[in-house]
């Protein structure tokens, strides 16, 4: 395959993923081996949807060496690992899906899989956590793609998913989502919620303000405020997830201080200044509402340290969102 067209597959197969809610924005990643040496993938800091062939670079694992003009993402190195384990590997996708990542929380034994699905996704393992981008990170997933998994989640973070090619790849992310969600809402309770609206001082003061009724996030709204479980969410707002009453005050008070707060009755209340970052926190609320309920559901105490989230805030307001854009 030329290398346009493997920069072109990349390329198609980032927005494809974001239509499927696999991804988003510039989160997970995606490569497509050229060679035994060589594999196109997704360029670091850059939105699938503005992404062109001409963004996607090849890079050399043997030389460690890219062709582009952007560099590779952060995470080549767990990609390149795909390939040196597996020759029959030609696509490896990293996502950031909302149920497989919750699963990854709690371990695959809650996992009811048939013969047919065990046939196409194999042993489903967890990988340890390690900060993106990271040789931490590389070499808990590596660690068990050596005991055979191509599927591996990775905990706290999403999904790395392997594939003879990009059709492989990505069925194997939709059904791994597909028995992970049946996991998940066969292991939560369903509790009878009572909606009630934001008074109209606050609407009239934050007109703006995002409103996120989804059922997972009205059932974790009903409780106390929890750490952060998952990395992406951590990265926007920090290490917790706050609940607050519904009293104009607190709301303003809170919302002067975090883009996102948890309200009963209400959901979840987003005020940014970016309408995309409103889109990407209505996405991560969700997804961690999601992951919360099943690890409330199964008693796993499972937080990100305060440590990871504090350094994973501090370099998405120092980089990420200084490259949006660009």
């Amino acid at each position: 395959m030329e290398d346009l067209e493997l920069r072109k597959l990349v390329s198609d197969t980032g927005m494809e993923l974001v239509e499927k809610k696999l991804v988003a924005r510039t989160w997970g990643n995606i490569s497509a081996r050229k060679d035994a040496t060589h594999f196109a993938i997704s360029p670091s800091g850059l939105a699938y949807d503005v992404m062109t062939p001409e963004d996607v670079p090849i890079y050399d694992l043997a030389n460690e060496t890219y062709d582009g003009p952007r560099k590779p993402s952060s995470e080549k190195k767990i990609h390149a690992s795909a390939y040196q384990i597996f020759d029959d590997v030609k696509f490896v996708i990293h996502t950031h899906q909302d149920y497989a990542t919750a699963v990854g929380l709690v371990g695959t034994q809650i996992l009811e899989l048939t013969p047919e699905e065990k046939e196409i996704l194999g042993e489903i393992r967890v990988a340890g956590y390690g900060l993106p981008g990271t040789g931490k990170l590389k070499y808990n997933v590596e660690e068990q793609m050596l005991k055979g998994s191509q599927v591996v989640l990775m905990i706290h973070h999403g999904a790395v998913i392997c594939g003879v090619d990009r059709f492989d790849a990505v069925r194997k992310a939709e059904l791994l989502e597909e028995v992970c969600k049946r996991a998940v809402e066969k292991n939560i309770f369903k509790p009878l919620i009572t909606k009630e609206e934001l008074s109209p001082p606050f609407k009239n003061a934050c007109k703006d303000a995002v409103i996120v009724d989804d059922e997972n996030v009205l059932a974790i709204a009903e409780k106390k405020g929890f750490k952060c479980q998952l990395d992406d969410i951590a990265q926007m707002i920090g290490g917790k997830i706050r609940v607050i009453s519904n009293e104009d005050s607190a709301l303003l008070k809170a919302l002067n201080k975090q883009d996102l707060v948890l309200v009963k009755g209400v959901g979840a209340v987003i005020l940014t200044e970016d309408p995309d970052d409103a889109k990407a926190l209505e996405m991560l609320i969700i997804k961690s509402a999601i992951s919360k309920r099943l690890t409330d559901a199964l008693n796993v105490n499972v937080a990100l340290g305060a440590f990871d989230c504090a350094l994973m805030r501090f370099v998405y307001k120092q980089k990420y969102s200084k490259q949006k854009g660009k």
